[in-house]
Formats: structure tokens, C-alpha cells, sequence
């Protein structure tokens, strides 16, 4: 989601919880791409339904709004957690920073390149020789991984960066400005619901990712165990309640979020894009995919996203994968449809 090159400091963080009797709450620091919202929808679940408290976390998030990369607010001790995608994440390991990846958020890729459904442009290809829209500048180093599958390079394509703003975007591709879209799902919801047909051109090779996850500095992973096995634990249970009671889920991000269903159907169609973004895909939820890490590193290299790949062995660390998946799927399922019952 952002991309840097700087040397960071190292220092501490600060966090403490546990799983399901009784603790002293215990704040964990984390910042990422958004404030609370449905994108991220575990975490806001999991405050509604109690599984934060009941572990002993408190969730204090960061502003998002900073040009400062997010992982040197893991190195000066500001943040215990931070949100990276995979670009950050080796870019912070080959500029020296010493984190480790303990839980992916997504193991699919949000970004994507979309056309015009009932455009001229079909596939990567016939972008070449266009304009091609980026919604931030971070969205470049994506477009030109597509290209490079598609057997093309990101100098046989214009790109212009267009911003976050839904009708600058609408006004660009629908007036042909633009032959495609770069951006995440998020930013097509509100296209979408404004009646916009989009289609996604994107290479399958690129939907396979380890798109955000949560990374922390390594030296503290034992220290720190018992409260960030508490935040894994909450948020798969978060997560978890969207598989077993999606309506519970949607009615609490109505809730607890209201900004973001302002506009009807572009809370809707928000809602049903995010709903199986954030299921995993492994067997354990949050469990690391060292394959997919090891195989999409040349990719990245080849786009000139980062400079050398790294061994996954080298910062993958699946310390809290068992805690994080050790809860009571029967109990989620009830406190679901209680708070459903209860708030509708």
C-alpha cells in the first residue's frame, strides 16, 4: 500500500494481553492503511463482540495519514504492529530494518487493474500505447508487475496519478481519459455502485498474495507473546464471524461504522467486496504461505519493486499461528447471532 527506502532505528513497543478468563487491559499500538472500517472488518467484530477485551487488548490505531513509512513506527516504539504488504515488507527487510511478518490479513491481492466493461480494452495487452490511471503513485510498481506477465513494459503505457476521489476517477475512465484503473477494491465500490460496470483485467499470477499482513519487530516476538497472541486470537475471531454470520457482521459495520452507509449502495457494494476479502485461505487463519512469498519475490524484483529478494525463512515467523486459532467456533457462532438478535 506505500512504498519506501529508508534506514530505520530500532527500539521497543509496548503490549500485554491473554485469552478468554480475565486481564488487565493492555493497549496494542497498530497502525495501517485505514481508521476503523469495513476493509478491515475483524477488528471492528471483534471490538463489538468483545474478543479484544475478553483477551485483554485495547486496539489504539495510529493515523494512517503520514508519509513516514509504516514500519519505522515499529522501530522508533511508536507501534507494536503495523499493516505491510509484501512490497514494504521486503523493501523494510533490504534496507536493514529487523521485523518479522507473524500473521497475514489477506491473502489475497485487493489491487487490481479494471476496464470499462463495455469498453474497447479487454485485456493487459491492449493497454499498451494508452493512458493508464493510477489511483496513488504506490499503484505504479502494480501495473508494472501486470505488464511484465503480459509480456509488456511499464514504458510501453502513460500513466497519470488521479487520486482517491470517486468522481475524479468516474469522470476519467468514463470520458475515456484513461484506458484502465489502478487501484484496490475499495476504490471501485463507490464507481461500482454509481452504475459504473468495471471489469478486472488483472493477471491471475498477481491475485495470489500475501497482500497485508502484520508485522512487528522480531526482537520483541517473545516479549510481547501474550498480548499479540490475544490481538491474533481476536481478530481471527473477528474474521471468523463473517464466515459463520455474515449478516451479524454487516449489521455491526452499519453500526459501528455509519460514515461508510451513507451512500446505500456503495456501503453495500463496499461490504460485499471486503466480506471474502478478509476470509483466508489457509487452513489455519493467518498462517504465513511461505511458497506464495517465495514465488512472487521475482516478480517484484523484475518490476523493480525491490532491490533483492530475501528467504522467507529469515523473517516468517509463525509464533502466534497456534493462539491465533485457538478459540471456540461454536461460541463465536452464538455471540454472532445474540448481538444480530439483540441490535436488530
Amino acid at each position: 500500500m506505500k512504498m519506501f527506502k529508508a534506514m530505520m532505528l530500532s527500539t521497543a513497543l509496548a503490549v500485554t494481553a491473554a485469552p478468554s478468563v480475565s486481564f488487565a487491559q493492555e493497549t496494542v499500538n497498530m497502525i495501517n492503511p485505514l481508521p476503523r472500517s469495513m476493509v478491515f472488518y475483524p477488528l471492528v467484530v471483534g471490538e463489538a463482540l468483545g474478543y479484544f477485551e475478553a483477551n485483554g487488548v485495547e486496539v489504539n490505531l495510529l493515523p494512517s495519514d503520514t508519509s513516514i513509512p509504516y514500519v519505522a513506527f515499529l522501530q522508533n516504539g511508536q507501534a507494536d504492529l503495523a499493516m505491510l504488504d509484501p512490497n514494504e515488507t521486503i523493501n523494510a527487510l533490504n534496507a536493514g530494518a529487523n521485523i518479522n511478518t507473524v500473521y497475514e490479513v489477506m491473502q489475497n491481492a485487493p489491487e487490481g487493474v479494471v476496464v470499462l466493461s463495455d469498453g474497447e480494452f479487454g485485456a493487459m495487452g491492449d493497454l499498451v500505447g494508452t493512458t493508464v490511471g493510477l489511483v496513488s503513485d504506490r499503484d505504479r510498481a502494480f501495473l508494472q508487475a501486470a505488464l511484465d506477465i503480459a509480456g509488456h513494459s511499464i514504458d510501453d503505457v502513460d500513466t497519470v496519478v488521479l487520486g482517491e476521489n470517486g468522481p475524479t476517477l468516474a469522470a476519467a475512465i468514463r470520458g475515456g481519459n484513461v484506458s484502465a484503473l489502478v487501484g484496490s477494491v475499495n476504490d471501485w465500490a463507490s464507481l461500482q455502485a454509481a452504475g459504473i460496470g468495471l471489469t478486472a483485467i488483472t493477471p491471475d499470477e498477481l491475485k495470489a498474495s500475501p497482500a497485508n499482513t502484520f508485522a512487528m519487530d522480531a526482537a520483541m516476538v517473545e516479549e510481547k507473546r501474550e498480548a499479540l497472541e490475544g490481538f491474533m486470537r481476536a481478530w481471527s475471531m473477528g474474521m471468523y464471524a463473517s464466515i459463520v454470520n455474515p449478516e451479524a457482521v454487516e449489521a455491526i459495520m452499519r453500526a459501528n461504522v455509519p460514515e461508510e452507509w451513507e451512500d446505500e449502495l456503495a456501503g453495500k457494494t463496499l461490504f460485499d467486496i471486503v466480506l471474502t476479502m478478509n476470509i483466508g485461505s489457509t487452513e489455519r487463519y493467518g498462517d504465513l504461505q511461505r511458497d506464495v512469498w517465495a514465488e512472487i519475490q521475482p516478480r517484484m524484483l523484475s518490476s523493480g519493486a525491490i532491490e533483492q529478494t530475501v528467504d522467507v525463512d529469515t523473517f516468517l515467523n509463525d509464533a502466534y499461528i497456534e493462539a491465533a486459532n485457538d478459540f471456540d467456533k461454536a461460541q463465536v457462532e452464538a455471540d454472532a447471532a445474540a448481538w444480530l438478535a439483540e441490535n436488530m
